[in-house]
């Protein structure tokens, strides 16, 4: 597929979003206070996070997109409106008195993460029920939904969203959190990783057993598709009567914070294009294999995409 008709893809996602802070600096010595490391701050930075990050993939490759989620009256809440608006996504984000915006702040020396620290809180019912409202009239003006669970209270609603779209007509690729995915039923795609996957079905020891287990929860949850992210092993794709594997693009890890949300962007623009799972899964791939070797949660652009892939 030429990367360009990207362009003409519609994404509507929906999910919690967070603002990723980073904090770089220097180490050279041990508090005399504890055995920990001093970091003397030297530069910060602030991404969009979790489903915002999501929508910044789907940007980054020259798609439309809107998003839908919560934040708080906050600070924070600003920074990530300030950010989406920068970043060309059109968003609706629905305030939330009675919470503080998701932050997880990173200290980072030597280009180690020394520390994380999150400050979150679960958004109202009041408010969910509104954006419930919002998504339903923004359903229409998109090709795919996305909808990006960080389980951290913005997708309460989220079976009902599930049935309005597919009522809609609209394919909806879910990344899933927890350990019950009933929830997800009757979405079209699911993108699982390893560890979330065996905290629903359990172990698995051999491809055979892997790919039963794939398909009962496939077939449990009337999914058109599930695809297993897979670490070094790559990706596995179980649609209906096909399995589909691609291994790990081999390149240097440098983390793979935000690899999931590279992956089901890259995987919703290039279905909202026409591309069918097969081709859809190998780019997702490789975009997944550019954006492990950049620090934090980063994107991949559509140039980088085109570039590996030839």
């Amino acid at each position: 597929m030429e990367l360009e008709r990207l362009e003409q893809a519609r994404l509507l996602v929906v999910g919690d979003v967070m603002l990723d802070r980073y904090w770089f600096g220097e180490v050279s010595r041990i508090s005399p206070e504890a055995p920990v490391p001093v970091v003397k701050v030297e530069r910060q930075e602030e991404r969009l996070g979790g489903a915002a990050n999501v929508a910044r993939n789907i940007v980054s490759l020259g798609a439309r997109c809107s998003l839908l989620s919560v934040v708080g009256p906050d600070e924070a809440g600003r920074c990530l409106q300030r950010l989406l608006e920068e970043g060309g996504i059109d968003s609706g984000l629905q305030v939330d008195e009675g919470i503080d915006t998701t932050v997880k702040l990173r200290v980072i020396g030597r280009q180690q993460q020394l520390l994380r620290i999150d400050f979150e809180t679960t958004p109202s019912h009041e408010v969910l029920r509104a954006k419930l409202e919002d998504f339903q009239r923004r359903l229409r003006d998109c090709d795919v939904v996305v909808l990006s669970d960080y389980g951290k209270g913005g997708l309460t609603h989220i079976d009902e969203m599930i049935r309005l779209a597919r009522a809609a007509g609209k394919p909806v690729l879910v990344d899933p959190k927890g350990d019950d995915f009933s929830k997800y039923a009757g979405a079209t795609l699911m993108t699982p990783n390893r560890g979330e996957l065996q905290a629903v079905v359990g172990r698995w020891r051999s491809e055979a057993e892997l790919e039963k287990k794939a398909r009962g929860l496939r077939d449990e949850l009337g999914l058109e598709a599930l695809l297993v992210t897979r670490s070094e092993e790559g990706m596995s794709l179980f649609a209906d009567g096909e399995t589909l594997h691609e291994s790990a693009v081999a390149r240097e890890v440098f983390d793979v914070s935000g690899a999931g949300d590279t992956v089901i962007a890259t995987l919703a623009v290039m279905r909202a294009a026409g591309a069918p799972w097969d081709e859809a899964i190998h780019v997702a791939n490789v975009a997944a294999g550019i954006v492990v070797g950049k620090l934090g949660t980063a994107v991949v652009t559509r140039q980088e995409l085109q570039t590996a892939l030839n």
